[in-house]
């Protein structure tokens, strides 16, 4: 294979560069990607609403079947990403370059298995959710034509995943951002049809995801191609290597498996604000998106703690590891200071923006003040789990995403409503306790990972001569 061309932060920089700086560099460009990828949703259910009642459904109800996909994708991409910056740092160029390639096999692999699921899975599952009719039709149409191109939403993720190990973020911030804009002309377009193509209805919505993924996936995959980050021989370089699938499997399954307990975790929750009516079910809906919003710069610091984690553990820069992850939390904190005093004092105006019902703008104004004292707390959970993501230490996050999603909620959220009857209040209190009892647990198991292998390293490398 061919020898890397310099990275876009210049060679060696994740591992010699000040971490503060490397922070920013990874976590901006990364956030503002996803904004506008969060936005992106939007315009889809924006679109959606244009056609019908029951293709808004339609679109509601595939939420679970597009999240496996979601879920598949983000996870083997975390888990490739904390494997080729890991032989990035240790300046193993080949090493990286195989992931890369394989990674790429691995999303063909996992892209088609997903495809053929979702066509047998998308119809019971739906029925399963009460759907018939036309909504049964129109959730049939959307969400077979995304599993249709689930081995482009598989490739985009994984093609990026070296650029994200090499600390370019920049690439996938620009196609979120081209793909938000485009998606605005291309979801009226192929709904409602013209210029030579006929209304698709929703199925048009998802024709347009699976055309952007596409764009996406040469894009993606070009400029990690001339970042020499993707460079082949052949087309044999593409045939499935079992040891390495296997490596990359064996990282980023986990990382799949935590993100399918959030979409678990999600329905735990609805499922007790349910006891509380129609209302408390909004209430929570358009609250936690006011949520989402917030916590998008959170995602760039993941990432920035992921990379600078993988590449400088791979060099035996323990010292930057634990500087980085730092450096995290103390951005994290001042963000979100600013989004505590945002959400707490504006929490009835901006529950006012999605409904105008004066129950369900209370209910959620009560859960936003009650989560902008959370908000610090993800930051602390997603850092952490990237940080031992990045020291190849996956099953962690899975474990406390089983506690946090699933296990806590549903004992503590028995107990409050069902034996003691307190109210739907109570329940946003039992999410206040359980995400700050998880990152108190996921910070100290960071540190207490961090500390035993610095004093392995220490006993390895013999007594310092001062």
């Amino acid at each position: 294979m061919k020898p890397l061309q310099a990275p876009s932060l210049g060679r060696g920089a994740l591992t010699a560069d000040p971490v503060p700086g490397l922070v920013r560099r990874i976590a901006v460009p990364a956030s503002i990607g996803f904004f506008f990828q969060t936005m992106y949703n939007v315009v889809d259910t924006f679109f959606t609403g244009t056609i019908s009642t029951e293709a808004l459904a339609a679109l509601s109800i595939s939420f679970p079947l597009y999240f496996l996909i979601s879920a598949s994708a983000s996870g083997l991409a975390t888990g490739a990403t904390a494997l080729i910056g890991q032989a990035l740092g240790r300046d193993d160029e080949d090493r990286a370059q195989v992931l890369a390639v394989q990674s790429l096999s691995l999303a063909l692999i996992c892209g088609l298995l997903l495809c053929v699921l979702g066509w047998l899975l998308s119809r019971p599952a739906f029925a399963v959710l009460g759907a018939q009719g036309e909504e049964m039709r129109a959730g049939l149409d959307y969400m077979r034509t995304i599993f249709l191109g689930a081995p482009l939403f598989l490739l985009v993720q994984l093609a990026n995943a070296s650029l994200n190990a090499a600390g370019n973020t920049r690439i996938q911030r620009n196609f979120l951002i081209f793909g938000f804009f485009l998606n605005c002309g291309l979801d009226p377009w192929f709904i409602h049809g013209g210029l030579g193509l006929p209304a698709m209805g929703v199925a048009g919505v998802a024709w347009a995801t699976v055309l952007i993924q596409g764009i996406g996936a040469v894009y993606i995959g070009s400029r990690a191609y001339r970042a020499g980050l993707l460079r082949m021989t052949g087309l044999r370089c593409l045939l499935p290597r079992p040891r390495t699938i296997g490596a990359i499997l064996g990282q980023g399954l986990p990382a799949s498996a935590n993100s399918v307990t959030i979409g678990l975790g999600v329905f735990v929750i609805l499922y007790f604000v349910g006891q509380f009516g129609a209302e408390a079910k909004a209430a929570y809906g358009a609250a936690v998106r006011v949520e989402q919003l917030v916590l998008v710069p959170t995602i760039g610091l993941s990432i920035a703690a992921l990379t600078l984690a993988a590449q400088n553990h791979g060099a035996g820069r323990l010292d930057r590891v634990r500087e980085s992850m730092n450096a995290c939390l103390r951005y994290g904190a001042w963000l979100m200071a600013a989004g505590t005093l945002l959400v707490f004092f504006l929490a009835p105006g901006l529950m006012w923006i999605f409904s105008d019902a004066p129950q369900v703008q209370k209910a959620g104004a009560d859960y936003l003040r009650i989560d902008a004292l959370v908000l610090y707390g993800y930051v602390v959970i997603f850092v952490s789990t990237s940080t031992l993501q990045g020291m190849k230490h996956p099953l962690f996050a899975v474990g406390l995403g089983l506690f946090r999603q699933i296990v806590a909620p549903g004992l503590l959220f028995s107990l409050l409503i069902f034996r003691l009857e307190f109210g739907l209040t109570s329940l946003w209190w039992g999410i206040f306790a359980i995400v700050w009892i998880s990152a108190g647990v996921a910070l100290f198991w960071v540190r207490r990972t961090l500390a035993r292998e610095e004093r392995a390293a220490e006993n390895e490398s013999g007594p310092s001569p001062n």
